[in-house]
Protein backbone atom coordinates (compact mmCIF):
# COMPACT_ATOMS: atom_id res chain seq x y z
CA UNK A 1 0.00 0.00 0.00
CA UNK A 2 0.76 3.24 -0.52
CA UNK A 3 0.51 6.91 0.74
CA UNK A 4 0.71 9.67 -1.74
CA UNK A 5 0.99 13.44 -0.28
CA UNK A 6 1.15 16.54 -2.30
CA UNK A 7 3.67 19.02 -1.67
CA UNK A 8 2.98 21.81 -0.18
CA UNK A 9 -0.36 21.63 -2.17
CA UNK A 10 -1.76 24.54 -1.23
CA UNK A 11 0.96 26.50 -1.68
CA UNK A 12 1.99 25.12 -4.89
CA UNK A 13 -1.46 25.33 -6.25
CA UNK A 14 -1.14 29.09 -5.78
CA UNK A 15 2.32 28.89 -7.92
CA UNK A 16 0.97 27.05 -10.53
CA UNK A 17 -1.60 30.28 -10.73
CA UNK A 18 1.02 32.86 -10.29
CA UNK A 19 4.40 31.75 -11.81
CA UNK A 20 6.64 34.57 -10.81
CA UNK A 21 5.79 33.60 -7.18
CA UNK A 22 8.26 30.42 -7.85
CA UNK A 23 10.95 30.06 -5.14
CA UNK A 24 9.72 32.94 -3.18
CA UNK A 25 8.25 32.80 0.38
CA UNK A 26 4.18 32.32 0.25
CA UNK A 27 2.16 32.09 3.07
CA UNK A 28 -1.44 31.28 2.60
CA UNK A 29 -4.25 32.08 5.47
CA UNK A 30 -7.70 34.07 5.99
CA UNK A 31 -7.93 36.63 3.65
CA UNK A 32 -4.69 37.42 2.76
CA UNK A 33 -4.19 40.26 5.34
CA UNK A 34 -2.09 39.49 8.09
CA UNK A 35 -3.22 42.86 10.07
CA UNK A 36 -6.76 40.74 10.56
CA UNK A 37 -6.81 38.01 12.89
CA UNK A 38 -5.90 34.91 10.86
CA UNK A 39 -3.63 31.47 10.82
CA UNK A 40 -1.29 30.21 8.17
CA UNK A 41 -2.94 27.45 5.76
CA UNK A 42 -0.05 26.31 4.47
CA UNK A 43 3.14 28.25 3.78
CA UNK A 44 5.82 27.29 0.83
CA UNK A 45 9.09 25.89 1.68
CA UNK A 46 10.78 28.96 1.81
CA UNK A 47 8.97 30.30 3.68
CA UNK A 48 8.98 27.16 6.65
CA UNK A 49 12.69 27.65 6.64
CA UNK A 50 11.72 30.66 8.98
CA UNK A 51 9.64 28.69 11.10
CA UNK A 52 5.86 29.34 10.02
CA UNK A 53 3.98 26.38 9.82
CA UNK A 54 -0.01 25.95 9.59
CA UNK A 55 -2.01 26.93 12.11
CA UNK A 56 0.07 29.77 12.94
CA UNK A 57 -1.30 33.66 13.52
CA UNK A 58 -0.94 35.23 10.32
CA UNK A 59 0.29 38.14 12.18
CA UNK A 60 3.02 36.21 13.61
CA UNK A 61 3.91 34.41 10.19
CA UNK A 62 4.59 37.96 8.51
CA UNK A 63 6.85 39.29 11.61
CA UNK A 64 9.03 36.74 10.53
CA UNK A 65 8.84 36.61 7.16
CA UNK A 66 8.77 40.33 6.53
CA UNK A 67 8.90 39.56 2.47
CA UNK A 68 6.97 37.04 2.43
CA UNK A 69 4.11 37.20 -0.58
CA UNK A 70 0.95 36.41 1.56
CA UNK A 71 -2.45 35.40 0.03
CA UNK A 72 -6.21 34.47 1.24
CA UNK A 73 -7.52 30.86 0.45
CA UNK A 74 -9.06 30.10 -2.26
CA UNK A 75 -11.13 26.68 -1.34
CA UNK A 76 -12.94 26.33 -4.39
CA UNK A 77 -9.24 26.02 -6.52
CA UNK A 78 -7.90 24.18 -3.84
CA UNK A 79 -10.79 21.30 -4.34
CA UNK A 80 -10.52 21.57 -7.96
CA UNK A 81 -6.80 20.16 -7.79
CA UNK A 82 -7.30 17.71 -5.16
CA UNK A 83 -9.97 16.25 -7.71
CA UNK A 84 -7.89 16.18 -10.41
CA UNK A 85 -5.09 14.73 -8.53
CA UNK A 86 -7.48 11.68 -7.81
CA UNK A 87 -8.81 11.30 -10.65
CA UNK A 88 -5.15 10.79 -11.63
CA UNK A 89 -4.15 7.68 -8.67
CA UNK A 90 -7.71 6.23 -9.72
CA UNK A 91 -6.88 5.82 -13.52
CA UNK A 92 -3.67 3.82 -12.08
CA UNK A 93 -3.92 0.08 -13.60
CA UNK A 94 -5.25 -1.77 -10.63
CA UNK A 95 -5.40 1.05 -7.95
CA UNK A 96 -7.81 1.49 -4.84
CA UNK A 97 -8.11 4.85 -4.24
CA UNK A 98 -8.97 5.96 -0.53
CA UNK A 99 -8.97 9.49 -0.41
CA UNK A 100 -7.93 11.44 3.39
CA UNK A 101 -8.17 14.91 2.33
CA UNK A 102 -7.05 17.58 -0.29
CA UNK A 103 -3.56 16.81 -0.17
CA UNK A 104 -3.55 12.72 0.60
CA UNK A 105 -4.53 9.24 -0.13
CA UNK A 106 -3.99 6.17 0.33
CA UNK A 107 -3.51 3.73 -2.75
CA UNK A 108 -3.53 -0.01 -2.96
CA UNK A 109 -2.16 -1.96 -5.38
CA UNK A 110 -0.45 -5.20 -6.43
CA UNK A 111 2.63 -4.57 -7.74
CA UNK A 112 6.32 -6.69 -7.91
CA UNK A 113 8.52 -3.30 -7.89
CA UNK A 114 6.09 -0.82 -5.67
CA UNK A 115 8.79 1.47 -5.85
CA UNK A 116 8.98 1.53 -9.92
CA UNK A 117 5.15 2.20 -9.65
CA UNK A 118 5.04 4.93 -7.07
CA UNK A 119 7.47 6.68 -9.89
CA UNK A 120 5.24 5.98 -12.09
CA UNK A 121 2.35 7.57 -9.91
CA UNK A 122 4.62 10.62 -9.38
CA UNK A 123 4.99 11.37 -13.04
CA UNK A 124 1.26 11.01 -13.75
CA UNK A 125 0.45 13.20 -11.61
CA UNK A 126 3.01 15.80 -12.50
CA UNK A 127 2.05 15.20 -16.11
CA UNK A 128 -1.27 15.75 -15.83
CA UNK A 129 -1.80 18.42 -13.18
CA UNK A 130 1.84 19.90 -12.55
CA UNK A 131 1.93 19.20 -9.18
CA UNK A 132 4.65 16.96 -7.24
CA UNK A 133 3.86 14.51 -4.55
CA UNK A 134 6.06 12.24 -2.22
CA UNK A 135 4.69 8.72 -1.91
CA UNK A 136 5.66 6.11 1.61
CA UNK A 137 5.67 2.44 0.94
CA UNK A 138 4.22 0.60 3.75
CA UNK A 139 3.07 -3.50 4.63
CA UNK A 140 0.26 -1.67 6.94
CA UNK A 141 -1.73 1.85 6.43
CA UNK A 142 0.63 3.46 9.17
CA UNK A 143 4.40 2.76 8.15
CA UNK A 144 3.11 3.67 4.27
CA UNK A 145 1.86 7.02 6.11
CA UNK A 146 4.81 7.39 8.52
CA UNK A 147 7.26 6.54 5.27
CA UNK A 148 6.17 9.92 3.33
CA UNK A 149 7.56 11.78 6.00
CA UNK A 150 11.32 10.71 4.92
CA UNK A 151 10.11 10.76 1.16
CA UNK A 152 9.39 15.03 0.84
CA UNK A 153 10.22 16.43 -1.16
CA UNK A 154 8.81 14.12 -4.33
CA UNK A 155 10.48 11.48 -2.67
CA UNK A 156 9.40 7.37 -2.08
CA UNK A 157 10.39 5.61 0.54
CA UNK A 158 9.52 2.28 1.75
CA UNK A 159 8.75 1.50 5.70
CA UNK A 160 7.96 -2.29 6.60
CA UNK A 161 8.30 -4.13 9.59
CA UNK A 162 11.77 -4.74 8.60
CA UNK A 163 13.28 -1.57 9.22
CA UNK A 164 10.33 0.15 11.09
CA UNK A 165 12.39 0.15 14.39
CA UNK A 166 15.63 0.74 12.70
CA UNK A 167 13.82 4.03 11.29
CA UNK A 168 11.80 4.98 13.73
CA UNK A 169 12.77 3.41 16.95
CA UNK A 170 14.93 6.52 18.41
CA UNK A 171 12.06 8.63 17.74
CA UNK A 172 10.02 10.86 20.03
CA UNK A 173 6.44 9.26 19.99
CA UNK A 174 5.00 12.47 18.99
CA UNK A 175 6.51 11.69 15.26
CA UNK A 176 3.89 8.73 14.31
CA UNK A 177 0.43 9.48 12.88
CA UNK A 178 -1.84 9.62 15.36
CA UNK A 179 0.14 11.03 18.41
CA UNK A 180 0.01 14.54 19.26
CA UNK A 181 1.32 16.95 22.05
CA UNK A 182 -1.26 15.50 24.33
CA UNK A 183 -0.79 11.83 23.85
CA UNK A 184 2.95 12.11 24.22
CA UNK A 185 2.87 13.64 27.04
CA UNK A 186 0.79 11.25 29.25
CA UNK A 187 3.12 8.77 27.17
CA UNK A 188 6.24 10.10 28.74
CA UNK A 189 4.20 10.28 32.54
CA UNK A 190 4.72 6.57 31.57
CA UNK A 191 8.37 6.26 31.47
CA UNK A 192 7.68 6.18 27.32
CA UNK A 193 9.16 8.61 25.10
CA UNK A 194 10.24 7.18 22.00
CA UNK A 195 8.89 4.82 19.45
CA UNK A 196 10.87 1.49 20.51
CA UNK A 197 9.69 2.36 23.79
CA UNK A 198 6.30 2.59 22.78
CA UNK A 199 6.69 -0.58 20.60
CA UNK A 200 7.65 -2.68 23.29
CA UNK A 201 5.47 -1.44 26.02
CA UNK A 202 2.98 -3.65 27.64
CA UNK A 203 -0.64 -2.64 26.16
CA UNK A 204 -2.72 -3.44 29.33
CA UNK A 205 0.02 -0.94 31.32
CA UNK A 206 -1.19 1.82 28.78
CA UNK A 207 -5.21 1.17 30.05
CA UNK A 208 -5.12 3.29 33.18
CA UNK A 209 -3.93 5.89 31.49
CA UNK A 210 -5.82 5.54 27.92
CA UNK A 211 -8.85 3.15 28.30
CA UNK A 212 -9.05 0.07 27.24
CA UNK A 213 -9.60 0.56 23.34
CA UNK A 214 -7.04 3.71 23.07
CA UNK A 215 -4.04 2.07 25.18
CA UNK A 216 -3.57 -1.31 23.06
CA UNK A 217 -4.07 1.13 20.31
CA UNK A 218 -1.41 3.37 20.81
CA UNK A 219 1.06 0.58 21.33
CA UNK A 220 -0.15 -1.60 18.55
CA UNK A 221 0.79 2.27 16.51
CA UNK A 222 4.59 2.45 18.14
CA UNK A 223 4.77 -1.34 16.14
CA UNK A 224 3.79 0.53 13.28
CA UNK A 225 1.12 -2.47 13.16
CA UNK A 226 -2.78 -1.85 11.90
CA UNK A 227 -4.77 -2.12 8.72
CA UNK A 228 -3.86 -3.42 5.48
CA UNK A 229 -6.58 -2.73 3.26
CA UNK A 230 -7.08 0.71 1.27
CA UNK A 231 -10.97 0.69 1.56
CA UNK A 232 -12.52 3.20 -1.35
CA UNK A 233 -15.56 3.26 0.34
CA UNK A 234 -16.92 6.69 -0.29
CA UNK A 235 -16.00 8.60 3.22
CA UNK A 236 -18.76 10.46 4.89
CA UNK A 237 -18.66 13.17 7.42
CA UNK A 238 -19.40 12.13 10.87
CA UNK A 239 -20.28 16.04 11.65
CA UNK A 240 -20.19 19.40 10.06
CA UNK A 241 -18.59 22.91 11.60
CA UNK A 242 -18.24 26.08 11.03
CA UNK A 243 -16.24 28.75 13.23
CA UNK A 244 -15.57 32.57 12.97
CA UNK A 245 -12.58 34.83 13.88
CA UNK A 246 -13.63 37.78 15.12
CA UNK A 247 -11.55 41.10 14.62
CA UNK A 248 -12.60 42.31 17.84
CA UNK A 249 -13.50 40.17 20.76
CA UNK A 250 -16.38 39.31 22.04
CA UNK A 251 -17.26 40.48 25.63
CA UNK A 252 -21.08 41.08 25.71
CA UNK A 253 -23.31 38.57 26.21
CA UNK A 254 -25.58 39.85 23.17
CA UNK A 255 -23.02 39.20 21.27
CA UNK A 256 -21.99 35.83 21.69
CA UNK A 257 -25.27 35.04 21.89
CA UNK A 258 -26.01 36.30 18.24
CA UNK A 259 -22.87 34.33 17.19
CA UNK A 260 -23.66 31.35 18.11
CA UNK A 261 -27.13 31.25 16.42
CA UNK A 262 -25.00 32.61 13.28
CA UNK A 263 -22.95 29.51 13.61
CA UNK A 264 -25.53 27.44 13.80
CA UNK A 265 -28.17 28.74 11.21
CA UNK A 266 -24.75 27.73 8.85
CA UNK A 267 -24.06 24.44 10.44
CA UNK A 268 -27.76 23.46 10.07
CA UNK A 269 -27.94 24.22 6.47
CA UNK A 270 -25.18 22.05 6.16
CA UNK A 271 -26.94 18.95 8.29
CA UNK A 272 -29.75 19.37 6.36
CA UNK A 273 -28.12 18.61 2.69
CA UNK A 274 -26.83 15.53 4.54
CA UNK A 275 -30.64 14.46 5.47
CA UNK A 276 -29.15 12.66 8.60
CA UNK A 277 -30.18 12.86 11.93
CA UNK A 278 -27.80 15.09 14.88
CA UNK A 279 -26.66 12.87 18.20
CA UNK A 280 -23.76 15.41 19.65
CA UNK A 281 -22.70 19.15 19.65
CA UNK A 282 -19.33 20.86 20.42
CA UNK A 283 -18.83 24.38 20.69
CA UNK A 284 -15.67 26.30 20.07
CA UNK A 285 -14.17 28.67 22.22
CA UNK A 286 -10.92 30.75 21.79
CA UNK A 287 -10.38 33.41 24.50
CA UNK A 288 -7.95 36.01 24.34
CA UNK A 289 -5.16 36.05 23.66
CA UNK A 290 -4.98 32.83 22.54
CA UNK A 291 -6.63 30.02 24.33
CA UNK A 292 -8.70 27.29 23.22
CA UNK A 293 -11.61 25.22 24.68
CA UNK A 294 -14.18 22.86 23.08
CA UNK A 295 -17.63 22.29 25.39
CA UNK A 296 -19.29 19.26 24.24
CA UNK A 297 -22.28 16.72 24.90
CA UNK A 298 -24.30 13.76 23.15
CA UNK A 299 -27.49 15.09 22.82
CA UNK A 300 -30.79 13.12 21.66
CA UNK A 301 -31.11 12.19 17.96
CA UNK A 302 -33.19 14.48 16.18
CA UNK A 303 -33.55 16.36 12.66
CA UNK A 304 -35.29 19.39 14.25
CA UNK A 305 -33.44 23.03 13.71
CA UNK A 306 -35.39 24.06 16.75
CA UNK A 307 -34.00 21.54 19.09
CA UNK A 308 -30.77 21.57 17.43
CA UNK A 309 -30.29 24.81 18.25
CA UNK A 310 -31.86 25.26 22.17
CA UNK A 311 -28.91 22.67 22.57
CA UNK A 312 -26.31 24.63 20.83
CA UNK A 313 -27.51 27.27 23.29
CA UNK A 314 -27.40 25.57 26.12
CA UNK A 315 -23.54 24.96 26.00
CA UNK A 316 -23.23 28.73 25.85
CA UNK A 317 -23.93 28.16 29.63
CA UNK A 318 -20.13 26.74 29.55
CA UNK A 319 -18.45 29.84 28.44
CA UNK A 320 -16.17 31.25 31.18
CA UNK A 321 -17.82 35.05 32.18
CA UNK A 322 -15.82 37.97 31.97
CA UNK A 323 -13.29 36.23 29.32
CA UNK A 324 -13.39 38.06 25.77
CA UNK A 325 -13.53 35.45 23.16
CA UNK A 326 -11.80 35.88 19.35
CA UNK A 327 -13.33 32.67 18.02
CA UNK A 328 -16.50 30.37 18.35
CA UNK A 329 -17.04 27.60 16.67
CA UNK A 330 -19.88 24.75 16.27
CA UNK A 331 -19.87 21.44 15.28
CA UNK A 332 -22.61 19.34 14.79
CA UNK A 333 -22.59 15.30 14.75
CA UNK A 334 -24.30 12.96 12.36
CA UNK A 335 -26.02 9.19 13.13
CA UNK A 336 -23.43 7.13 9.98
CA UNK A 337 -25.52 5.27 7.50
CA UNK A 338 -25.17 1.61 7.90
CA UNK A 339 -22.70 1.38 4.88
CA UNK A 340 -20.39 4.45 5.72
CA UNK A 341 -16.58 3.20 6.15
CA UNK A 342 -15.53 1.38 9.20
CA UNK A 343 -12.83 1.58 11.81
CA UNK A 344 -10.56 4.28 12.91
CA UNK A 345 -8.20 6.66 11.29
CA UNK A 346 -5.57 8.19 13.08
CA UNK A 347 -4.92 12.01 12.21
CA UNK A 348 -3.94 15.29 14.01
CA UNK A 349 -6.21 17.07 11.70
CA UNK A 350 -9.90 18.88 12.64
CA UNK A 351 -11.30 19.33 15.95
Amino acid sequence: MLHVDLDQFIAAVEVLRRPELAGKPLIVGGRGDPTERAVVSTASYEARVYGVGSGMPLRVAARKVPDAVILPVDHEAYLEASDNVMAVLRSQPGATVQVLGWDEAFVGVQAEDPEAFAREMQRAVLERTRLHCSVGIGDTLVRAKVATTFGKPAGVFRLTGENWLEVMGSRPTIELWGVGTKVSRRLATLGIKTVAQLAGSNPDDLVPEFGPKMGPWYAQLGRGDGSRTVDDTPWVARGHSRETTFQRDLTEAGQIDEAVRELAAHVLEDVAAEGRPVVGLTLKVRYAPFITKTYARKIPETSDPAEVLARALDLMAKIEPERPIRLLGLRAEMTMPEDSRQGHTPTRSGW
